[in-house]
């Protein structure tokens, strides 16, 4: 478990069941070395991904953070707008998710957060993952989004010439990271 925060950061970070696992351990990564208190919370598909695709189990990824909540309780501090976090972000986010978030419901922890951050005008990054998109899925990111929330699809910039997908991946979390206001440094800038 990583120490509280220096700087007085809080962030939420949910892993949902899309492929893009990569992106959250760059993420945790990014964040642990800026000293931000990350609150992660895993979907029972985002713990699946995430060993499939990085071979680490959410346990492991769990070691980044400073706490690990079970995506069915509600008792977390963030489940309540009394509790204050800097925002949240969905990495990578499910249409499922998605769907769940535009709709206002609250089946599981991760939808209860967002639908607080979002309340509390918070700032609320979903990177959303999946190709191609249906009308559906636009129309829910077109919801999200008028109700305050950020859409960052999971693509990432080549500009900067990244030498491996962990490059690629942290260039993009710092970008997410960007989003809530964090100042990422060394992060790689478009120069033209």
């Amino acid at each position: 478990m990583m120490p509280k925060s220096k700087n007085n950061k809080k962030i939420i970070l949910a892993v949902t069941g899309a492929s893009g696992s990569l992106y959250a351990l760059e993420f945790l990564r990014l964040l642990a070395d800026m000293e931000v208190e990350v609150h992660l919370v895993i979907s029972e598909a985002g713990e699946q991904v995430v060993t499939l695709e990085t071979g680490r189990s959410a346990d492991q990824l769990a070691q980044l953070v400073t706490r690990r909540y079970d995506i069915k309780d509600f008792t977390a501090p963030f489940a309540s707008g009394s509790a204050v976090f800097a925002g949240m972000v969905i990495l990578p986010c499910s249409m499922g998710t998605l769907a769940a978030v535009a709709g206002g419901l609250s089946h599981n922890l991760i939808h209860r957060a967002a639908d607080v951050t979002l309340k509390e005008r918070r700032p609320l990054v979903l990177a959303v993952r999946e190709t191609p998109l249906n009308r559906t899925h636009l129309h829910n990111m077109l919801k999200v989004h008028e109700a305050g929330g950020i859409i960052c699809p999971a693509m990432p910039g080549f500009y900067h010439g990244p030498q491996s997908l962990s490059e690629l991946a942290r260039a993009f979390a710092g970008r997410v990271a960007e989003q809530l206001g964090l100042v990422v440094p060394d992060l790689p800038r478009w120069q033209g």
